[in-house]
């Protein structure tokens, strides 16, 4: 994919051409890849653009929406693989690789997600040794495989005439021929082609490890972590099982309305969302404000939507003298919040106006929009549709903290369950200390842990 990006040149056109076409028509352009999608995210005006001459002689252009629709046909179609290309993409992925070794929260996070993905490189980053690997025909075969027509979903989010842009997506991607790219699909010894499917993420070992890990800097610092499984973002756990399942057959004593919410394909991901937001508060307030053991703490989610499974990653930051007691403290709050020191209505409700203010917020963007439609008509993400938009204000509304307390039993969040990790900065042999006092390099950051959307 970044080998797509790093390059541009379709059919008779140069990638200096393309590129002045998407200037002068204001396209920007970014082709990204993942554990399960492979994504094209273009940000254009729906006005004309490119016009000509002036007054009475002033020729309209095409709008940029025709201008991407162009370009999406030429990838599909004619799109040039170039060398030069992939040598680009590979040296920025081997930048990224030795960078993510020199620094402590890369190389940490590496670590402990290494050890819960049971070394699935799916998850992990790319090492060097794979980068230089892939070949040019290694890179086409994977993403051209991917651009099979049938399987493309196409969300469109903006100011424009409905009617007018579902013509341009007829008149330039409906008549690409239906077999196109059928070549490179990836087939069986009998010469099927297989099914795409989506597994499960990895069963977490158990019992739980601590690593420790040490990298070479002359900052004293240290930063901790506590990892666990968790539900996908729509609620399915790495089992096949699901959170509206595990929590209607934990409450015995639920009413008929409480089976009817439960049963709303929305109802995990808003309860997850309400979940790591309360997470994200007690770890705040309760490893920052009341211990000052540490200057940020901070909860998150996988979040995938299509692969069974996930985690949750605690993130804290602290001086070396006081990173256990600061890992120690977010393993505590995390058994208090499922136990003695449970969900309050106060938390819950706090919880429901952030989430929907962020939420109203968030709906004033066309990124946001794009990002809720992606995914409704694909059969691998079921409980994603229509609902989940029309209906968002609803369910949040309509949770109880019975529900979320339900939901955190679906966590990992036992001690024999927990993967916890410290990583520690070591000074290099003949490193001068001086009395300096300096700033943590951490301080004044904004709050979100290694693996925040």
């Amino acid at each position: 994919a970044r080998a797509m990006q790093e390059g541009g040149s379709f059919g008779r056109f140069t990638r200096e051409q393309v590129e002045l076409f998407a200037v002068d028509h204001l396209i920007m352009v970014e082709i990204n890849c993942n554990e399960e999608a492979l994504t094209m995210d273009f940000v254009f005006p729906t006005t004309n653009v490119g016009n000509t001459g002036y007054g009475d002689d002033k020729r309209l252009g095409i709008t940029g929406t025709e201008s991407v629709l162009q370009i999406v046909r030429e990838i599909l179609v004619e799109f040039n693989w170039e060398e030069d290309a992939l040598g680009r993409s590979k040296q920025s992925y081997r930048t990224a690789h030795e960078s993510l070794g020199k620094s402590l929260e890369g190389y940490s996070t590496e670590m402990i997600m290494d050890a819960v993905a049971s070394g699935d490189s799916r998850f992990l980053s790319i090492d060097v040794d794979t980068v230089n690997a892939v070949t040019l025909e290694d890179a086409k075969n994977a993403v051209m495989s991917q651009l099979m027509p049938k399987d493309i979903e196409i969300s469109v989010s903006g100011d424009f005439v409905v009617n007018d842009v579902m013509d341009m997506i007829l008149k330039y991607l409906g008549t690409v021929p239906a077999d196109a790219n059928s070549e490179y699909q990836v087939k069986d010894k009998d010469g099927d082609v297989k099914p795409t499917e989506f597994n499960a993420v990895p069963a977490l070992g158990l019992p739980g490890k601590h690593l420790d890990i040490e990298l070479e800097d002359s900052d004293p610092r240290a930063v901790a972590y506590v990892a666990g499984s968790s539900p996908n973002a729509w609620g399915f756990l790495s089992d096949g099982t699901t959170v509206a399942e595990r929590v209607s057959a934990a409450d015995k004593r639920a009413s008929d309305y409480d089976k009817q919410r439960r049963a709303h394909p929305l109802f995990a991901n808003a309860a997850l969302s309400l979940v790591s937001e309360i997470a994200n508060r007690r770890l705040f307030s309760t490893v920052r404000e009341r211990k000052q053991l540490t200057y940020d703490a901070n909860f998150s989610l996988t979040g995938f939507e299509r692969m069974k499974g996930g985690w949750f990653l605690v993130t804290v930051t602290a001086s070396k003298e006081k990173a256990q007691a600061a890992l120690d403290a977010c393993k505590e709050t995390l058994e208090a919040l499922r136990t003695t020191n449970p969900i309050s209505p106060d938390n819950l409700e706090s919880a429901k106006r952030v989430v929907l203010n962020r939420h109203e917020g968030e709906l004033r963007t066309s990124q946001y929009w794009s990002t809720m439609m992606s995914g409704i008509q694909e059969e691998s993400v079921p409980l994603k549709g229509p609902l989940s938009v029309t209906d968002y204000h609803a369910v949040i509304e309509s949770l109880t903290t019975r529900d979320l307390q339900l939901t955190l039993e679906c966590m990992g969040l036992e001690e024999k369950e927990l993967y916890t990790a410290i990583g520690r900065t070591v000074q290099t042999e003949g490193t001068v200390v001086d009395d300096i006092v300096r700033a943590s390099p951490m301080a004044g950051m904004g709050r979100g842990g290694a693996l925040m959307n």
